[in-house]
C-alpha cells in the first residue's frame, strides 16, 4: 500500500497579509465612491448674491419686455402700412387691366385694318412702355383717344410698379420686425425662468431671510422719501411767504397783478395730472405682465402710458419714447402727475404722486402698488404735459 500523502497547503495566490488586505479594501472603497459620485458642483451661492442676481434678471427681462413692446408697436404700424400698400397695390392692377383692355380693344381694330398691329402688341408686351415709346414711332400713328388710352396704361403699370416694390420691402420689414419681436419675447422668458429658478432653490430660511433684505431696502426707500417730502414741503412755504410778500407789495403800490406761480399754464397741467393719477389709483392691486397695457394688468411703461391716456394725453408705449415726450425737472421739483424713470438704461417708469412716492407695476409676480421713488436708482423726471 502506498504510504499516505499529506494534502498541499494551500496556494499562496488571493492571500494578503492583513495590511495588504487594508490597502486593497481602502483602495476598492475609494474607486467605488468615484465611480459613484456625481460630477463636481459649482459652490451654492450666497443669500445676497442669489437677490442681487435675481434682481439683474429682473432688470433684464424688464429691458427685454421694452424691446418687445417696441417690436410690437412697430410691427404694428407696420402691418398696417403693408395692408394699405396691398390695397392699393390691388386697385393700381385693377385699374392697369383696364387700361390694358382698352389698349386692346384698339390694338384689335388696328390689326384689323393692318395698321401698326405690331407695334402695339410690342407695347403691351414690354417692361417699359415709356423706354418703348422714346424708341418708336408709335405716338405718331395714334389718334388722340388712342394717345390717352396709352398715357392711361403708362401711368398706370409705372405706379403700380413703384407701389408693388415699396409693398415688397414693408413686407421684408415686418418680417424682420416679427423676427426682433419673437427673439425680445423668448428672451424675457429666459430671463424670468432663470429668476425663477433660483427663487425655487431657496430654504425656507432663506426666503425668510431674502424677505427681510427687502423689507430694509424698502424702509431705506420710504426713509428717503420722507426727507424729500419734508424738504418740497420746506420749499413750498418759502414760495408761498415770498408770494405773499410779492402780493403785499404789489398791492400797497396800487398794482393788481396775480400772485406768482399761479398761471394757468400750472392749473391745467394740474387738473391733467389728477385725472391721470386718480386712474393710477384704481389699477392699485392689478398684476405686473410684460408686454401688458391695461386693463386687467400692466407692465410699467403700460401703466403710465394708459393713466396719461386717461387725462387726454398720448404718451408713446415705450419708456425709451417716453422719457422725451415731456420736460425734464430735477426731482426736488417733482410734482403730482410726472412721470420718474430709473437704472442707467432707462428700463423702470413710475408716476409720481407726491411726498416722494409714486404708483407703478414694480416686477413680474408683484402688483401694482404705491412705493418709494427711491425704491430704484433714479435716471430723471419728466413732465408729460
Amino acid at each position: 500500500m502506498a504510504p499516505h500523502r499529506r494534502s498541499r497547503p494551500p496556494s499562496p495566490v488571493g492571500i494578503r497579509t492583513p495590511a495588504l488586505a487594508t490597502a486593497a479594501l481602502t483602495s476598492v472603497a475609494l474607486l467605488s465612491q468615484t465611480a459613484n459620485a456625481s460630477p463636481s458642483e459649482e459652490p451654492r451661492p450666497s443669500l445676497e448674491e442669489v437677490e442681487k442676481k435675481v434682481g439683474d434678471l429682473y432688470r433684464q427681462a424688464e429691458t427685454a419686455s421694452e424691446k418687445y413692446n417696441a417690436a410690437k408697436e412697430k410691427t404694428t404700424k407696420q402691418k398696417k402700412r403693408v395692408d394699405t400698400l396691398l390695397d392699393d397695390v390691388a386697385r393700381r392692377t385693377e385699374r392697369l387691366n383696364d387700361a390694358r383692355e382698352e389698349l386692346g380693344t384698339f390694338a384689335a381694330a388696328q390689326y384689323r385694318t393692318g395698321a401698326a398691329a405690331p407695334d402695339t402688341a410690342s407695347l403691351l408686351l414690354a417692361d417699359n412702355p415709356q423706354d418703348y415709346f422714346d424708341q418708336t414711332q408709335l405716338m405718331d400713328r395714334l389718334t388722340s383717344r388712342q394717345k390717352q388710352s396709352v398715357d392711361d396704361y403708362v401711368t398706370q403699370q409705372t405706379a403700380t410698379t413703384e407701389k408693388r416694390r415699396e409693398a415688397s420691402e414693408s413686407l421684408e420689414t415686418l418680417t424682420r420686425t416679427q423676427s426682433s419681436l419673437k427673439t425680445s419675447k423668448a428672451d424675457v422668458q429666459r430671463k424670468l425662468a432663470a429668476a425663477r429658478d433660483l427663487l425655487s432653490k431657496l430654504t425656507v430660511e432663506e426666503k425668510a431671510r431674502l424677505a427681510a433684505i427687502e423689507r430694509q431696502k424698502q424702509e431705506e426707500a420710504q426713509r428717503k422719501a420722507d426727507e424729500l417730502a419734508r424738504q418740497q414741503a420746506a420749499d413750498a412755504e418759502r414760495r408761498r411767504q415770498e408770494a405773499a410778500q410779492d402780493t403785499g407789495a404789489s398791492t400797497g403800490s396800487g398794482s393788481t397783478s396775480g400772485t406768482s406761480g399761479s398761471g394757468s399754464g400750472s392749473a391745467t397741467y394740474t387738473a391733467k395730472a389728477d385725472k391721470a393719477l386718480a386712474f393710477a389709483r384704481a389699477q392699485i392691486g392689478k398684476p405686473y405682465v410684460w408686454g401688458a397695457s391695461g386693463p386687467g394688468s400692466y407692465d410699467c411703461s403700460g401703466l403710465t402710458q394708459a393713466a396719461w391716456k386717461a387725462a387726454g394725453v398720448t404718451l408713446p408705449r415705450t419708456t425709451w419714447d417716453q422719457v422725451n415726450a415731456g420736460t425734464t425737472v430735477s426731482v426736488n421739483s417733482a410734482q403730482p402727475g410726472d412721470l420718474v424713470f430709473f437704472y442707467d438704461d432707462i428700463s423702470h417708469v413710475g408716476i409720481y404722486i407726491g411726498d416722494g412716492m409714486m404708483i407703478h407695476a414694480p416686477k413680474p409676480g408683484a402688483y401694482v402698488r404705491e412705493e418709494s421713488i427711491y425704491y430704484m436708482p433714479i435716471h430723471s423726471v419728466v413732465r408729460p404735459a
